[in-house]
C-alpha cells in the first residue's frame, strides 16, 4: 500500500490533535464527535484514491508487476513499414482518443462492447476499442472466456485474436507482456448528449488465476496455502478474489450454484464470506458461514494460485464436517483447531508449552487481513478462526447496484478502516461480553453508508425490487448497534486513513480502556512477529487483564495485515464453546460426565466451611415407610458415582424461613380418599376450541381453495370425494401423545369417518399420527401408496413443529434421525402425487423462508396478531402472553419483570468457570443449579439447623421457586399446586440433575409433597403413582389404567419438570407453570429460532377478563409472527395503557411463594400500570416506611436481593362474592395509601368501574381502592400461612395462577441480548440470523423493520437469507422447476403455544365437509303442480316401452296444464276437465325464485360442471390448462335473412382452431359457409349427432357448460350462445368453446330472441347442408334436422328403469346415453319436440304408473325438429314463459309433442346470473331502485318517471303483477278463462288462460258452451278476423287487452276487428309502457264487454 501521503501531516500537532479528539469521542456523550481527520492534513497535492494513495500510485504498481517478482523484459517486435506509430492513434494512422472519438457515431457490431484501454504513454487518455463481450468479465468479476476478439475503432480492421496482436495495432508500445486484464480498464458508454464517456472499470479481480497476488504474498514471494483469500489494495471499487457476496443475492442466474458447492471447493468459502447475520446476533465468534451456499460462490474458471485445497480446513467443510452447523449464525463458520500446512512463508509461530496450564485459557486467533504463519508446536492449545476475516471480505463486497452505475462507482470500506473500527468495538465490550460479529458488521456498514449517503440514495431505488416495498430499501441506521453513539464512528473525511496512521490511531483509541485491548502495531513486520510477541505476554502474565489484542502490520510497499487475538478467560470460554455445533457439545458435555472430569467440581461444591452437605442431609433423613415408587428406584450405579451434591456459595435465605412447609402436608392417600377436598376453581379449559382457531382454520381452508381456482390446475377439489390425513411430529414421545390427545378429542376422526362413534379410542386415533422416527418412513410409503390407489381421496400431510427437521437427506448421517423430512416429504412421489397437500405447521418458519424455499408467499398463513384491529372480532376469551409480552415486562421499572436474570447465580457461574477452565460452562451450570435447589429445598423442608446458613449457598430467586413449590398445595382443599421447569439441554446431566433431587426430596422426607420428573423426548412420561391416582381424582378418570402421557395431562400437580433435549420439540406445558428456569441453556447460539424455541417455553394464555401483567404497547411481534402492524406511537401506546389497563380484577402479582391471602392490590405495584403475573413480581423501590410497616424484613437477609420482595398482590374474578373483598382491618399508613390511590385509580380501565368489580364504595375512606384490600402484614421469608382461614377462591394457589404467565429466569449474558433492541427497536433476537441452517444473502442487506407484517417479514427472509448446503431446500433451485415453489405446499406460522394444533384439526374437519359439500350440488327438488285434480288415466304405452308410438302419441289428449314447478306463480292454461286449486296467497314472482325448494344431491361420475372444476380428463376439453398450449380461436361472421326480423342479420361464431372441423368453410377465401350436420343414417357408438345449444348470460364462470363427464367422453358439438357485451369474458373463461354471439339489437332481449335466432338459424343451416350434400350428390332429406336447447343449468341426468322387485327406480346416467336413446327413436323425424321431464324427489312415489311418454308441454331441456316446426317461431320479444307459448303454438301447428318419463333432468339452483333475472330501473339513474308494477305503464303523452327497461319486459311484469284490476271477473274462475288469441301471456297464478290458435287447421279445444271473462289480443295478425272472434262468448263486463307495436296500429286493429260493436272503450283506457319514445314503447286499450 505504501506509505506515501496525500497530504502532509502538521506532525507538531499530530499526537496533541488526534489524542485529544479520540479522547474525547470515547469518554463524551455527544452523538457525533468532530470531523478529526480533516484536521490533520494540509492542502492536498494530489486527487486521492479511496486507501490514501494516488492514481498514478495504483498505475505504477498494476503497470509493474502481476507477481512481486521483478517485471519481464518485454521485447516489442518493430512496426511494418510505414505504419503510423504516433502514440493514440492506430497504425492506419486513425485517431483512437477517447476525447476525439467522443461525439462521433460508432458502428459496433452485435456481441461487442465498447472498452477504454490504457496507453502508458498517454496516462490522462483512454483509447477506444471494441471487445467482444464474451472475453470480459461480468460485474462480479467471473465468468470471461480466456483469450480476446477485438476490432478497431479507428481504420474498422476486425478480428484480432489475439490481445498481444492488438496492442501492437494501436501502438500501445508496451515494455511488459501486454495483457488485456492491464490495459482494458472502463467500459464505455453515452451519456444524455450522446457523448462516448468513461464508465464503470472492468472487473478482472477473481476472474482468471493471472491476476496480481496480494497481501503478503506481494513481498514474500510465496503462495499462501491455508485458503486466505488475500487481501486487495482497495484502489478501485471491486471486489477481493471470488469474494463476491451481497450481489448474489440478486442475482437469480448465480443461484443454482450453491448447490453445487463440495467440501473441496474452498474458493466459495471465500467467495460468500459475508453472509454474516443482523446486528447484535450472536455472543460468540464461530458462526456457520454462508461461504458454502453463497449463492455466486462459485470458484474461479482458473484456479487462482491463492486458492488452496487446505482452505476448506478453516472454513466451510468445517461448518459441515468438523463443526457442523451450529446452532448461531456465528456458530460453525470458522473456530477451528485445524492448523496444518499455515503459509508457507518460512515464518511460522510455536505455541509454547503447557500454554493451557499456565494461562487457563485457549486462545483464539481471528484471522484478518493478510494469510497467518503458519502455527506449530502445542497447536491444540489455539482456536482458529476465520470468522472475522468473512466479515472483513464480506464488507468489501459490494451490491453490484452500486458497482457499475455511473462514471464514479462507490468504494468500500478500506483495510485500515476496517481495523480501525474492529478496534472501536473491542474497545467498547464489557469484561463480560462477549464480540458478536453481527454488530460489527453493522457498524461496518453504518460506516460505509454515512460515507456514501448520496450516492446509496441515488442507487437505493434500482436495489429495491418495488415488490419489496419500503422495507428492503438500505437504510441508514441512526445508532450502530453494540456500540455507544457517542464513539460510533470515527468520521470519514474526505482523505482517507493512511496504513502509517493505523497504529497511532488504534493504540489511542484502545488506550481509553486501560489494558482490555492491546494493539501491536509499532515495530511489528510481520504477523508471525506479533503472534510471537503476543504468545510471550501471555505466558509471562502480561495479558492477564487484556481481553484482546490486535496485531497490525504496516510495512511499507505491502498491504496492512492484522489479525485479532482473545485472550480474556470469559470470552475465550464463550467462543471455544460456539465451536462445536449443538450436537457436538452434547457430546462433549457427555464425555466429561463419564469420564469423570467433572468430579473435581461435584466435591469442590460439595464441600462447604460447615460441613458437607450429604452429612447434612443425612442428619436430616427421616424414615419413610413407603417411599414412593419413584424415589425407590432412584439410586442408581450412578447416582452412587455422582452421590454427591454440591452447594454453590450465593445470598443467603431466611435462617427462620419454611418451617411448615411440609409439616402439615398430608400423604396423597388422605388427599384421594377424602372426598370433601375438593376445589370450585379446578377446570380444564385446554380441550376448548376457541373462536381465533376458527378463524385460521377458515383461513387455510381458503387457502386451499385460492390454490383448486387459480388456473394452474394443481389441485382439482371437485374431484375428491373424502380427506385423509397424516399428522408428523417431531421424534418425542410427549409430543406424539399430546397430538394424539388433541386429535381424540377435537371430533375430527368421526367428522372424516376414519373411525366409528362409538370405538373411537385414543389409541386408534395413533395412527393418524407419525413420530419423525426411522418408523416413519414405512408409514410415508404406505400414505404414497394409498394415494396413487384412491385418487378420489384427498390426503393432507400435516408436518407439525416444521422447523425441528430441514436437514438435507444427503447431509445426514443414518444414525441421527436427521434429513427424514426432506427424504420423505420432498420425495418425487409425495411432490408429484396430485392428491396430496402438505401443510408445515411452525412457530419459527425463518428458516422455511429462503430465497430457494419451496412453499410460495402466496400460501403463507399467519396467526392474527395481538395487536391486531381485528383481534375483537374473534370475541376470544383468552389473551396470548409469548415473548414479546415478557419483554416488555422487563422495560416496565415499578414491579419485578417475568423475565429476568439470577445475579447471584451468575457470580457463583462465574468464579467456578474461573477455577475449572476445561469444563464445559453447561456442566458447571447444571451443577451450580442443582445445588442451589437442594439447598433451598433442604432450608424450605426446616429439616436442617439453621445454624447451618444454608440461605448462603442458594439465591434468593432459586428459594422463592421452591418456597411456592412446598407451600402453593396447602393451599388448596384438593391440594393443586404448580410446575417448576427446569431446562437441561443435555440428557446426561438432566438424568443426573432428576437422581440428584429425588434422592434429596427422598432424604428430606418430601416425596409426597411433589414430584420430580425427567422429561425425555425419547421416553413416554413416568411419574409416581399416587401422583397418578391424584391426577385422575382430578380429572374424574375411571379407568384403572390410564396414566398421564403428556405435560398438559399434569395440570396443577405441584412438580418439577427437568425437559431436556437439545431443542424443545413442540411440548406444550400445562397452565400451572409458574417458574420456566433456563438457567442452563447455551448462550452459544444464538439463531432467532434457537432463543425463540426456548422462550417460546412460557408463552402461555391467559383468560381475556384478566388482562395480561404488562400490557404490552407496540411491542415486538416480529418476535412471534403475528400478522398485522404494530402501532409504533407514543400516543398509541398511551392510549393503550389506558385503555387495556392490566390491573383487572382476576390478575395476581405475588413476590413470594402463593401463601396465604395476602393483599389483592398492594400499593406498590398500583403505580404500575403494568403489573407481572404468573410469578415473582417484586416492586424494585427502596422501602418507606410504610412499606416497612407492610413488609418488615428480617435480619437473616444482610444482602440487598433480600429488598425487593414486596407484598403479594392477589386478585379475584368478577363474579366474586361481595363479603370476599371486605375491607379488613390492617395496619396501613397514610401516607401510602395517598401516594398510591391516584394512580391506582388512573390505571383502572376507563370503561370498568368500581361497581363492576364488585367492590364496594366506600363509605368513609377517601382512598377506595386502597381502603378496600387485604392488607396483611407478611414477611418474605416466612413460609408460614396467615392465620384467618381463607376461602376456597382465595386459598387455591392454581386457581390464581392461571391468569398469570410463568416467571422466566435467563443466563445473564442471554438476558442482555435479548432485552437490548437494535437501531430500528426492536428487540436484538429478531435480527439475528433467522436458522443455523440458512446464512445471510448479503451484509449490505436493510435491518428488519419494526412496522413490517410478518407477510413483509416472510418477504424479508425470503430476499435476504440462502438456504446452506446442509439444509433440504439448498437443491430447490437445481431440479429444473421454473417457479420452485411446490403448488401444494402451505405454511401455518404462530406464536408458539397459542393453539396451531386446534386450528389445524379444525381446519381437516371443514376441508371434509367442504369437500362432501362440493360433491353435493342444490337441486330444484319440487313436486309437480297442478296434478291433484288430474284423474289418473289410462296407460297408452307399455311401462317398459323404449319408444313411443307416433300413432299412440297421436291419440293421446294434448295436456295443457302447467306442471313445471316454476312456473306455480303463472297463469294455468284452460283444460277440460281439469279443476284447479286456488289455495293460500299468491306469491310473487321474485320471491318463488329465492325460495324454491332444493334437495342436496351428491354428483354423479356424469355431472355436468362450472369453470371452478378441473380435472385431469378436463383439461384437453376445458382448453385453459398451462401444459397445453392456448386453443386460438377464429371470429367468423355469418349473415342470414329473416322475415320477421325485417333485416339482413349478421351474427359472429368464435370457433376454437381446435372445432373448425364442424363447421365448412369456402375454399378460396376461408369464410364460414355452415355448421356441418350429420346425416341421418350415420351412427357411431361415441358421438351425438344433434348440436346442442346453451343460451346463457351472467353466468360465464357458473353455468355448466362442460359437458366432458356427461357426455362420458363423446364427441359432441356444444354452442355457447352469449351477448355481444359478454362476448370477452365468456371466451376467457371457456376458450375451448364455440360460441354464438347474437346481435347487438339482442343485448337487452330476453330469452325468447336467443331461441328464436337459434332455431331459425339452424333451419337456414339446415337448407345450407342440404343444398351442401346435393351438390356432393347425398339425398337432402336425410340431413339431420335436429337440435338440443338445453337450459345452463342443466347438472345432471336419470334414467327409471323397471325392476321386478322395487318397481321402478331411478339412478343417474350419462348425457350421452340419453341423447344417444332419443335419437335412436325410430319414427322420431315425426316429432316436432322432444324432452324429458323435472326430475323430483317424489316424482316416483306419487304416480308409480305414470305414463313413460306424455304429449304437453315442455321446458329446460328440448330435443327440437327444425324441419318440421319451420313455420313456428319462439316469439323474440318474449321474457318469460316463451317455451310454455312456444309449445302451445306448436301443438296447435298440429305437431307431435312427446315427453320421455323415464328420463329427468336435474336442475343446479344458480343464484347468480340468468335469463330469469330482471332489474327494473329509472332512466335518469343506474341504480335499481323500488319501482312498483303500478309504475310500469302510463298514460301516453303524460309526464312520467321512464324507466331503462325494455317494454315487452314491463308489459309482461305489469299483466302479471295487476291481474285483480285488469280482469277482475277473471280471478279465481277457472271456469271462466281470458281467451287468448295465438299467444300465452301470464296473467299471474289466479288467471286462467284459455289458448286459441286463428291459423287455418290449428288444432284447438273445444269452447263450445264456454263463457269467457276476457279477451287478450297481443300484436294480431291478419288471420285474426272478425268473424274469428265472433265465435266466442264473453260474460257481460269481460276485460278486454288490446297490445300493440304503437298508437296507429293499436286504433287499426280496433277498427278491422270492429270491437268497438260489442267492447266498450273510453279515452282514459289507452296506456303505453313507461319507456321514453326512443325505447319504443308498447301501447295497450282495455274496454268492457257491453
Amino acid at each position: 500500500m505504501g506509505n506515501s501521503y496525500a497530504g502532509q501531516l502538521r506532525t507538531t500537532r499530530f499526537e496533541e490533535v488526534l489524542h485529544n479528539s479520540i479522547e474525547a469521542s470515547l469518554r463524551s456523550n455527544t452523538v457525533v464527535p468532530r470531523p478529526v481527520f480533516s484536521q490533520l492534513y494540509l492542502e492536498t497535492e494530489q486527487p486521492l484514491a479511496h486507501d490514501g494513495r494516488t492514481e498514478n500510485d495504483d498505475e505504477d504498481e498494476e503497470v509493474g508487476s502481476e507477481s512481486n517478482s521483478p517485471p519481464l523484459p518485454y521485447q516489442m517486435k518493430p512496426p511494418p513499414e510505414g505504419c503510423c506509430t504516433t502514440d493514440g492513434f492506430c497504425q492506419a494512422g486513425r485517431d483512437l482518443r477517447l476525447s476525439s472519438l467522443g461525439s462521433d457515431p460508432s458502428d459496433v457490431p452485435p456481441g461487442f462492447m465498447l472498452v477504454g484501454v490504457r496507453c502508458p504513454s498517454l496516462p490522462e487518455t483512454l483509447l477506444v476499442c471494441a471487445v467482444d463481450r464474451r472475453f470480459l468479465p461480468d460485474e462480479r468479476g467471473h465468468n470471461a472466456l480466456l483469450g480476446f476478439l477485438g476490432n478497431c475503432m479507428g481504420c474498422g480492421e476486425k478480428g484480432f485474436r489475439y490481445f498481444t496482436e492488438f496492442s501492437h495495432h494501436i501502438n500501445l508500445k508496451l515494455s511488459t507482456q501486454p495483457k488485456k486484464q492491464k490495459h482494458l480498464k472502463y467500459h464505455l458508454y453515452r451519456n444524455n448528449q450522446g457523448v462516448l464517456v468513461k464508465g464503470a472499470p472492468i472487473c478482472w479481480r477473481g476472474h482468471d488465476g493471472r491476476t496480481r497476488q496480494t497481501g503478503s504474498s506481494l513481498s514474500e514471494g510465496h503462495v499462501t496455502s491455508d485458503g486466505q483469500p488475500p487481501n486487495m489494495t482497495l484502489t478501485r471499487p471491486t471486489h477481493t478474489p471470488g469474494s463476491y457476496t451481497a450481489g448474489s443475492a440478486v442475482d437469480p442466474v448465480a443461484l443454482p450454484q450453491i448447490a453445487d458447492v463440495s467440501h473441496s471447493l474452498t474458493n466459495d468459502n471465500h467467495a460468500a464470506p459475508s453472509i454474516t447475520q443482523p446486528p447484535l446476533n450472536q455472543s460468540r465468534p464461530g458462526r456457520p458461514s454462508a461461504k458454502g451456499s453463497h449463492a455466486n460462490a462459485g470458484p474461479p474458471k482458473k484456479r487462482h494460485k491463492g486458492w488452496s485445497p487446505e482452505s476448506s480446513a478453516n472454513n466451510l467443510p468445517e461448518s459441515t464436517a468438523k463443526t457442523p452447523p451450529s446452532s448461531s449464525g456465528l456458530s460453525t463458520l470458522s473456530v477451528s483447531s485445524v492448523f496444518t500446512n499455515g503459509a508457507r512463508s518460512g515464518l511460522s509461530v510455536t505455541i509454547p508449552d503447557q500454554l493451557l496450564h499456565t494461562c487457563s485459557l485457549q486462545p483464539v486467533i481471528f484471522k484478518g487481513h493478510g494469510p497467518l504463519p503458519q502455527l506449530t508446536g502445542n497447536a491444540n492449545e489455539v482456536l482458529l478462526s476465520s470468522l472475522l476475516q468473512s466479515c472483513y471480505l464480506s464488507s468489501q463486497t459490494l451490491p453490484r447496484v452500486y458497482q457499475h452505475y455511473g462514471p464514479s462507482p462507490i468504494q468500500p470500506l478500506s483495510t485500515e478502516m476496517q481495523i480501525l473500527l474492529t478496534v472501536y468495538y473491542l474497545v467498547q465490550l464489557g469484561p463480560d461480553q462477549v464480540p458478536l460479529i453481527e454488530d460489527l458488521e453493522q457498524i461496518f456498514m453504518r460506516s460505509w453508508r454515512e460515507s456514501h449517503l448520496s450516492e446509496i440514495r441515488q442507487y437505493q431505488q434500482p436495489q429495491t425490487p418495488a415488490s419489496q416495498g419500503r422495507h428492503y430499501g438500505i437504510e441508514t441506521t441512526s445508532t450502530l448497534p453494540g456500540l455507544p453513539q457517542h464513539l460510533s464512528l470515527p468520521p470519514q473525511s474526505q482523505q482517507p486513513l493512511t496504513p502509517s496512521q493505523l497504529p497511532w490511531l488504534a493504540q489511542l483509541a484502545a488506550s481509553s480502556c486501560g489494558e482490555g485491548v492491546v494493539v501491536l502495531g509499532e515495530k511489528i513486520g510481520s504477523l508471525a512477529q506479533g503472534l510471537q510477541q503476543m504468545f510471550s505476554r501471555l505466558m509471562e502474565g502480561r495479558l492477564e487483564n487484556t481481553n484482546y489484542v490486535v496485531v497490525i502490520v504496516t510495512t511499507p510497499g505491502q498491504e496492512t495485515q492484522s489479525c485479532v487475538v482473545v485472550t480474556g478467560k470469559h470470552q475465550c470460554r464463550a467462543l471455544a464453546e460456539s465451536m462445536y455445533s449443538p450436537k457436538e457439545g452434547l457430546k462433549e458435555i457427555n464425555h466429561q460426565l463419564s469420564t469423570g472430569i467433572a468430579q473435581e467440581l461435584i466435591h469442590y461444591c460439595n464441600s462447604q466451611q460447615d460441613g458437607d452437605l450429604d452429612s447434612l442431609l443425612d442428619s436430616a433423613t427421616v424414615d419413610s415407610s413407603e417411599p414412593s415408587p419413584l424415589s425407590s428406584s432412584q439410586e442408581s450405579a450412578e447416582e452412587r458415582n455422582l452421590k454427591t451434591t454440591h452447594s454453590p456459595k450465593d445470598t443467603n435465605s431466611p435462617k427462620d424461613s419454611h418451617t411448615q412447609c411440609s409439616k402439615d402436608l398430608p400423604s396423597p392417600k388422605e388427599r384421594v380418599s377424602s372426598p370433601k377436598d375438593t376445589c370450585s376453581e379446578y377446570s380444564v379449559e385446554w380441550r376448548e376450541v376457541r373462536p381465533i382457531q376458527l378463524a385460521v382454520a377458515r383461513k387455510l381452508l381458503s387457502h386451499v381453495c385460492a390454490i383448486a381456482d387459480s388456473s394452474t390446475q394443481n389441485l382439482d377439489l371437485g374431484s375428491f370425494d373424502r380427506v385423509s390425513f397424516l399428522i408428523l411430529v417431531p421424534s418425542s414421545e410427549v409430543t406424539f401423545q399430546q397430538t394424539v390427545l388433541h386429535l381424540w378429542n377435537s371430533g375430527v376422526l368421526q367428522e372424516l369417518g376414519g373411525l366409528d362413534q362409538e370405538c373411537v379410542s385414543q389409541r386408534e386415533a395413533e395412527r393418524f399420527v407419525v413420530k419423525m422416527d426411522q418408523s416413519a418412513q414405512a408409514r410415508i410409503d404406505s400414505l404414497t401408496q394409498e394415494a396413487q390407489s384412491n385418487s378420489y381421496t384427498l390426503y393432507i400431510l400435516v408436518h407439525d413443529h416444521a422447523h425441528c427437521d430441514i436437514t438435507s437427506a444427503s447431509h445426514s448421517s443414518s444414525d441421527c434421525g436427521l434429513g427424514l423430512v426432506d427424504q420423505l416429504l420432498n420425495s418425487r412421489q409425495v411432490r408429484d402425487a396430485p392428491n396430496i397437500l402438505i401443510l408445515h405447521v411452525t412457530s419459527f418458519p425463518f428458516a422455511l423462508q429462503t430465497q430457494y424455499t419451496r412453499i410460495s408467499p402466496y400460501n403463507e398463513i399467519h396467526w392474527p396478531s395481538a395487536f391486531s384491529n381485528d383481534m375483537d372480532l374473534y370475541h376470544e376469551k383468552t389473551r396470548y402472553f409469548g415473548v414479546s409480552e415478557l419483554l416488555e415486562t422487563t422495560r416496565s421499572g415499578s414491579s419485578l419483570p417475568l423475565m429476568r436474570h439470577d445475579s447471584s447465580f451468575e457470580s457463583m457461574v462465574s468464579a467456578l468457570e474461573e477455577r475449572f477452565p476445561k469444563l464445559h460452562s453447561a456442566v458447571i451450570r447444571t451443577t451450580v443449579l442443582i445445588q442451589h435447589y437442594c439447598v433451598a429445598l433442604m432450608a424450605a423442608s426446616g429439616r436442617i439447623d439453621s445454624s447451618h446458613n444454608l440461605h448462603k449457598h442458594t439465591s434468593v430467586e432459586t428459594l422463592e421457586i421452591v418456597q411456592s413449590l412446598l407451600t402453593a398445595s396447602q393451599q388448596c382443599p384438593a391440594h393443586h399446586g404448580h410446575m417448576v421447569l427446569l431446562r437441561i439441554p443435555s440428557l446426561a446431566l438432566a438424568a443426573w440433575a432428576h437422581r440428584r433431587l429425588s434422592r434429596v426430596r427422598r432424604q428430606l422426607g418430601l416425596e409426597e409433597s411433589f414430584e420430580i420428573i425427567l422429561g425425555n423426548p425419547n421416553q413416554a412420561l413416568n411419574i409416581g403413582q399416587s401422583f397418578t391416582d391424584q391426577i385422575k381424582t382430578w380429572l374424574k378418570i375411571q379407568d384403572a389404567d390410564w396414566v398421564p402421557q403428556t405435560y398438559l395431562e399434569l395440570e396443577a400437580l405441584p412438580c418439577i419438570l427437568i425437559l431436556s433435549g437439545a431443542e424443545p420439540l413442540g411440548e406444550s406445558l400445562p397452565r400451572s407453570l409458574k417458574y420456566c428456569d433456563l438457567r442452563v441453556i447455551s448462550c452459544a447460539y444464538l439463531q432467532r429460532t434457537t432463543l425463540e424455541q426456548e422462550l417460546g417455553l412460557a408463552a402461555y394464555l391467559v383468560r381475556a377478563e384478566s388482562r395480561p401483567p404488562h400490557n404490552p404497547g407496540p411491542g415486538s411481534d416480529l418476535l412471534e409472527s403475528d400478522a398485522e402492524k404494530l402501532s409504533s406511537t407514543d400516543n398509541e401506546e398511551e392510549g393503550r395503557e389506558n385503555r387495556d389497563s392490566p390491573l383487572s380484577c382476576s390478575q395476581q402479582v405475588q413476590s413470594c411463594p402463593d401463601s396465604g391471602a395476602l393483599d389483592p392490590f398492594p400499593a406498590q405495584s398500583t403505580t404500575s400500570p403494568n403489573v407481572s403475573q404468573k410469578g415473582t413480581m417484586d416492586a424494585i423501590q427502596p422501602p418507606s416506611q410504610s412499606q416497612t410497616q407492610l413488609q418488615p424484613q428480617p435480619p437473616s437477609f444482610p444482602y440487598p436481593q433480600a429488598t425487593i420482595h414486596q407484598p403479594q398482590v392477589q386478585s379475584y374474578s368478577q363474579a366474586q362474592p361481595i363479603s370476599q373483598l371486605q375491607p379488613q382491618p390492617q395496619i396501613q399508613s397514610q401516607s401510602l395509601s395517598q401516594t398510591n390511590s391516584q394512580t391506582y385509580t388512573q390505571t383502572l380501565p376507563l370503561h370498568q368501574s368500581l361497581s363492576q368489580m364488585q367492590i364496594p364504595p366506600p363509605q368513609t375512606q377517601p382512598h377506595p381502592p386502597a381502603q378496600s384490600r387485604h392488607q396483611h402484614s407478611k414477611s418474605t421469608s416466612s413460609g408460614s400461612l396467615s392465620p384467618r382461614a381463607p376461602s376456597p377462591h382465595q386459598s387455591c394457589s392454581w386457581a390464581r395462577g392461571v391468569s398469570r404467565p410463568p416467571s422466566v429466569l435467563l443466563p445473564r449474558a442471554l438476558y442482555d441480548i435479548i432485552t437490548a433492541s437494535d437501531s430500528s427497536g426492536l428487540p436484538r433476537c429478531s435480527s439475528f440470523l433467522p436458522h443455523m441452517s440458512v446464512a445471510w444473502a448479503s451484509s449490505f442487506r436493510p435491518l428488519l423493520s419494526k412496522m413490517m407484517t410478518c407477510t413483509e417479514q416472510s418477504l424479508y427472509y425470503r430476499q435476504w437469507t440462502v438456504p446452506r448446503s446442509n439444509h433440504m431446500d439448498s437443491s430447490n433451485r437445481t431440479e429444473g422447476r421454473n417457479d420452485n415453489f411446490h403448488p401444494r405446499r402451505l405454511l401455518l406460522s404462530g406464536p408458539p403455544q397459542v393453539g396451531k394444533t386446534g386450528a389445524y384439526l379444525h381446519f381437516l374437519g371443514i376441508l371434509s365437509r367442504m369437500l362432501i359439500r362440493l360433491m353435493e350440488v342444490d337441486i330444484y327438488d319440487e313436486e309437480d303442480i297442478n296434478y291433484s285434480a288430474q284423474a289418473e288415466g289410462v296407460l297408452y304405452h307399455l311401462p317398459n316401452a323404449s319408444w313411443p308410438n307416433p300413432d299412440i302419441m297421436r291419440t293421446m289428449p294434448f295436456d295443457y296444464t302447467i306442471h313445471d314447478p316454476k312456473y306455480d306463480d303463472t297463469s294455468s292454461v284452460y283444460c277440460p276437465g281439469f279443476t284447479p286449486s286456488f289455495e293460500g296467497n299468491p306469491v310473487r314472482l321474485e320471491d318463488v325464485y329465492l325460495r324454491r325448494r332444493t334437495a342436496r344431491i351428491k354428483l354423479s361420475k356424469y355431472a355436468a360442471y362450472n369453470t371452478y372444476h378441473h380435472c385431469e380428463q378436463c383439461h384437453q376439453y376445458l382448453g385453459f390448462n398451462p401444459r397445453y398450449q392456448m386453443y386460438e380461436t377464429t371470429l367468423h361472421a355469418f349473415t342470414f335473412t329473416h322475415l320477421l326480423l325485417g333485416e339482413e342479420i349478421q351474427l359472429y361464431f368464435i370457433i376454437p382452431k381446435s372445432k373448425e372441423h364442424y363447421f365448412s368453410f369456402s375454399q378460396p377465401g376461408g369464410q364460414l359457409e355452415s355448421m356441418r350436420l350429420p346425416l341421418t343414417s350415420d351412427w357411431t357408438p361415441d358421438c351425438i349427432k344433434s348440436p346442442i345449444f346453451t343460451p346463457t348470460t351472467g353466468r360465464h364462470e357458473h353455468g355448466l357448460f362442460n359437458l366432458y363427464h356427461a357426455m362420458d367422453g363423446a364427441s359432441h358439438l356444444h354452442i355457447l350462445v352469449v351477448k355481444e357485451y359478454e362476448m370477452a369474458v365468456y371466451k376467457k373463461y371457456w376458450p375451448n368453446h364455440i360460441m354464438l354471439v347474437l346481435p347487438t339489437v339482442f343485448n337487452g332481449a330476453g330469452i325468447g330472441a336467443a331461441h328464436f335466432l337459434i332455431k331459425e338459424l339452424s333451419y337456414h343451416n339446415l337448407e345450407l347442408e342440404r343444398s351442401r350434400r346435393l351438390e356432393g350428390g347425398a339425398p337432402t332429406g336425410d340431413v339431420w334436422p335436429f337440435i338440443i336447447l338445453a337450459d345452463d343449468s342443466c347438472v345432471m341426468w336419470n334414467a327409471v328403469e323397471l325392476d321386478a322387485h322395487n318397481g321402478s327406480v331411478e339412478h343417474a346416467v350419462s348425457l350421452k346415453q340419453i341423447l344417444q336413446h332419443m335419437e335412436a327413436c325410430p319414427d322420431l323425424a315425426h316429432y316436432g319436440l322432444c324432452g324429458i321431464r323435472k326430475w323430483s324427489s317424489r316424482g316416483l312415489t306419487g304416480n308409480k304408473q305414470r305414463e313413460p311418454f306424455s304429449r304437453g308441454l315442455l321446458h329446460d331441456f328440448l330435443l327440437l325438429n327444425v324441419d318440421r316446426s319451420q313455420n313456428v317461431q319462439y316469439d323474440q320479444n318474449r321474457f318469460t314463459c316463451h317455451d310454455v307459448d312456444f309449445t302451445l303454438r306448436l301443438h296447435s301447428a298440429g305437431l307431435l309433442v312427446c315427453g320421455f318419463n323415464s328420463f329427468s333432468v336435474m336442475k343446479k339452483q344458480i343464484a347468480i346470473g340468468g335469463y330469469r333475472t330482471f332489474i327494473i330501473k329509472t332512466k335518469t339513474t343506474d341504480v335499481p331502485t323500488s319501482v312498483g308494477p303500478s309504475q310500469y305503464i302510463c298514460a301516453p303523452d303524460s309526464k312520467h318517471l321512464f324507466l331503462a327497461t325494455p317494454a315487452q319486459l314491463l308489459l309482461e311484469k305489469y299483466l302479471q303483477h295487476t291481474r285483480q284490476k285488469l280482469f277482475p271477473l277473471s280471478t279465481k274462475n277457472y271456469t271462466h278463462p281470458v281467451l287468448s288469441v295465438d299467444c300465452y301471456l301470464n296473467l299471474g297464478p289466479e288467471v286462467t288462460v284459455c289458448f286459441v290458435s286463428s291459423r287455418p287447421h290449428s288444432v284447438n279445444i273445444s269452447t263450445t258452451g264456454l263463457l269467457f271473462s276476457g279477451l287478450l289480443l297481443c300484436f294480431v295478425d291478419s288471420f285474426v278476423t272478425p268473424g274469428f272472434l265472433k265465435k266466442f262468448t264473453f260474460l257481460k263486463g269481460a276485460t278486454l287487452c288490446v297490445i300493440s307495436a304503437d298508437r296507429s296500429s293499436l286504433r287499426q286493429t280496433v277498427g278491422r276487428l270492429e270491437l268497438e260493436e260489442e267492447w266498450r272503450f273510453r279515452l282514459s283506457d289507452e296506456f303505453q309502457t313507461a319507456n321514453a319514445k326512443e325505447d319504443r314503447p308498447l301501447f295497450f286499450l282495455t274496454g268492457k264487454h257491453i
